[in-house]
């Protein structure tokens, strides 16, 4: 049995979770069909989302059908939440992106299709609403033509087959050999053009109504291969949520090998319990198995873009929140209390960026607009019991530098002494920060250079210029010394810190907008 992750995207209200909710009827995994302005879906579970009446957290439901076990990822569509949606993608096999008949190709679309090709997602396109639309089939297949990619194709099965092969055959070269040597297109080679991102099968219908939603899914059984997994253990996680209990679970993707429970990773972490999800329910399970989604509990070290055994860690993200705003606590709320319980969260959605003014004894926080900050007051209460404000929002702004400089720390009070010197150089667009060493071991033990590394990694530098974070810059240290008694660990956090400032004042800023 293949097993593949769909992801379900769309722009806000095209109708993505009720699609959703028709493939799990459909396929016998739920009984009766849930609607949206009911509030009653099997995936959008949270009061908040029954509420709004959209999908805030993405979640996961598995259906059979066909020749495969088929993991579904309903994610958000609201543009606000696109960072959750995108966290999503690493761990997908395809995706089907639900276009609105009656609205066609909106912004937000053309945002998650630069996001699929930027993970290079296969694509399946379902156009709902067509109960509804005024608009014509072929009107809404050339926009699709225009806007995303030409070489979206209509493959509902009631089209002539002539014409179809005639229209697969200009979508790659081995299709158009084909198709002029025998007048029909192999099975494998539309599965190849599909999972390689040369063709875009596209279907119509009305999910409300299960009409088509019986068509995509076996077009997505029939024409979208497994990808081939290794042997060797790997997994993928893009996710980190809290259950009710207060367990910390990671949901991973299992992409080569398996993972049984009590194994230790590389981290030295066991896996204490593994959890397969579908809806609020779930099953535990021994030992998941490659091109499984699944939630490992004991795990308190991952973070959300992580690759476990062979994997790599993620790219970093494309979206990033715009908007900066201070959090207004509560009198009796401490601000470190409320930054240990904040951390959490930014664990579940690292681009939160959680930071502390230390001069203003102050939270701030970067968030996408104002439907994220009410998510944000209601998860707040519902989870830590008190209420929080939010200043005006400001634009969260970034500073790097034009060239290279250096920079030097000291810090040397009574028995205590490390000096630090780092050269910081202009980086690529989107770079973000890369730190690196350049420094002889005679001149400064390895020890002492890892220390620094980890002190340039584990904060968040501000810039000069409007005290923004730093980005898109190389920092590289060159040289530092210790004393044999009194040089500490702590001391060498402080030159670090001394040193990125002293660079940084040197240095021609530059202000980076969203």
């Amino acid at each position: 049995m293949k097993r593949i992750t769909i992801g379900m995207t769309a722009h806000v209200d095209a109708g993505k979770t009720t699609l959703s909710e028709a493939i799990l009827y459909q396929s016998g995994e739920i009984r009766s069909l849930g609607r949206v302005d009911k509030g009653n879906t099997f995936l959008d579970t949270f009061e908040i989302e029954k509420k709004r009446g959209i999908t805030i957290f993405s979640k996961q439901a598995v259906a059979h059908f066909g020749s495969g076990e088929y993991t579904l990822l309903d994610t958000p569509g609201h543009v606000d939440f696109s960072a959750e949606t995108e966290r999503a993608l690493s761990v997908l096999d395809c995706a089907v992106l639900v276009i609105s008949g009656t609205d066609g190709v909106q912004n937000h679309t053309e945002t998650l299709w630069r996001l699929l090709s930027r993970y290079h997602i296969p694509v399946f396109i379902f156009v709902n609403k067509m109960d509804i639309s005024q608009l014509e089939r072929q009107s809404l297949l050339n926009e699709l033509k225009a806007r995303l990619d030409g070489n979206c194709v209509d493959m509902s099965p009631l089209r002539d087959p002539d014409e179809l092969f005639d229209e697969l055959a200009l979508c790659g070269e081995d299709m158009m050999d084909s198709f002029l040597e025998n007048g029909t297109v192999p099975h494998e080679q539309i599965q190849s053009a599909v999972a390689e991102r040369r063709l875009f099968p596209c279907f119509f219908g009305a999910a409300l109504k299960q009409q088509g939603v019986s068509e995509l899914m076996e077009g997505i059984d029939r024409y979208l291969p497994e990808p081939k997994r290794p042997d060797e253990f790997g997994a993928k996680v893009f996710k980190i949520t809290e259950d009710e209990q207060g367990n910390r679970l990671t949901h991973m993707k299992i992409t080569g090998g398996s993972l049984k429970v009590k194994t230790a990773l590389e981290s030295g972490e066991k896996v204490n319990q593994l959890r397969i999800y579908s809806g609020t329910k779930y099953t535990t399970v021994p030992e998941v198995f490659a091109g499984t989604v699944c939630a490992a509990a004991g795990l308190a070290e991952t973070n959300a873009g992580d690759g476990l055994g062979f994997e790599k860690n993620s790219v970093r993200p494309a979206l990033e929140p715009v908007l900066s705003y201070k959090v207004i606590l509560p009198p009796d709320i401490s601000v470190n209390t409320a930054l240990i319980q904040l951390r959490k969260l930014e664990d579940e959605d690292p681009q939160l960026h959680i930071s502390l003014n230390e001069k203003l004894n102050e939270i701030h926080l970067r968030l996408m607009g104002e439907i994220q900050l009410e998510v944000l007051k209601n998860v707040i209460s519902e989870r830590f019991g008190y209420n929080v404000e939010f200043g005006r929002g400001s634009i969260a702004y970034k500073e790097t530098i034009s060239g290279i400089t250096e920079g030097v720390g000291h810090y040397e009070p009574l028995r205590h002494y490390a000096e630090v010197h780092l050269i910081l150089s202009e980086g690529e667009p989107n770079s973000g920060l890369r730190f690196e060493t350049n420094c002889r071991e005679e001149i400064l033990d390895k020890n002492w250079q890892r220390l620094i590394l980890t002190h340039l990694e584990e904060k968040t530098h501000i810039g000069v210029l409007t005290g923004s974070p730093i980005t898109d810059m190389k920092i590289t240290l060159a040289s530092g010394r210790a004393h044999l008694k009194h040089t500490e660990g702590g001391d060498f956090r402080q030159a670090t810190y001394r040193a990125v400032r002293q660079g940084l004042r040197s240095a021609q800023s530059v202000l980076l907008e969203p």
